[in-house]
């Protein structure tokens, strides 16, 4: 059919879906409302992930008595808390975490390198020790997280 530029009907199952349509894109089309992160979109006001694929449903939840009610309480609050996904989460960090990771990376160098066994800092006596006299000790985990 194709050699003699005769096209077929369209199929009744298309779906109706914007295939191409981006979190960022929902964004700047709804405002404030919304907000993207890790390639979710979230509604700022309930903190719930929405479906940036359909139109309708964004439509739907910010017309819903729910978001209507949530909106309301939130424009009362002075904080803007926005929700993260895990991975942004976890790649924010702190100086208090990368102090952490280096007192951990240290103390298991130092085991290893003096030949002590990694269950010996599951000794209370220790564990007592390293809290007290070691800035970030306590962080130190038990030996089987340090394996």
């Amino acid at each position: 059919m194709e050699r003699f530029g005769v096209k077929s009907a369209p199929s009744r199952n298309r779906s109706k879906t914007a295939l191409y349509v981006t979190p960022q894109d929902r964004v700047t089309e709804f405002g404030s409302e919304l907000h993207e992160d890790g390639g979710k979109l979230f509604c700022t006001s309930c903190n719930v992930v929405l479906n940036h694929v359909r139109k309708s449903a964004i439509n739907d939840h910010l017309k819903s008595k729910t978001h209507t009610k949530r909106k309301a309480e939130f424009e009362e609050q002075n904080v803007r808390k926005k929700q993260r996904t895990l991975t942004a989460s976890l790649q924010c960090n702190s100086t208090a975490q990368t102090e952490k990771s280096s007192v951990i990376q240290d103390f298991v160098k130092m085991c290893l390198e003096a030949n002590i066994p990694l269950e010996k800092a599951d000794h209370p006596s220790v564990r007592a020790f390293l809290s007290r006299y070691v800035k970030n000790g306590s962080s130190i985990p038990k030996s089987e997280q340090l394996r």
